[in-house]
């Protein structure tokens, strides 16, 4: 059974797989508006996580878990 979602960009289906590079997104122009509109602020987070909301060992493992995505990435995403 193959998961399909939709580009939060343009609301087009994509198939949830190796065959959709730029999943979520259709596409690389989806995805490039999309970080646009992060860097311009018209996407923004709701609510910041507040620091006494985490416990220490909460916030450790978050930066564990940021740090093993961040060690994955090999940065294609910027070399096209």
């Amino acid at each position: 059974m193959t998961t399909t979602v939709k580009c939060p960009t343009c609301q087009q289906a994509v198939e949830w797989s190796d065959k959709s590079p730029f999943r979520p997104f259709c596409s690389k122009r989806c995805q490039l508006i999309d970080l646009g509109d992060w860097s311009d602020e018209s996407n923004a987070i709701s609510t910041p996580i507040k620091s006494g909301e985490l416990t220490p060992q909460d916030a450790e493992s978050l930066i564990e878990d940021i740090e093993a995505m961040l060690a994955k990435n090999d940065d294609s995403f910027f070399k096209e």
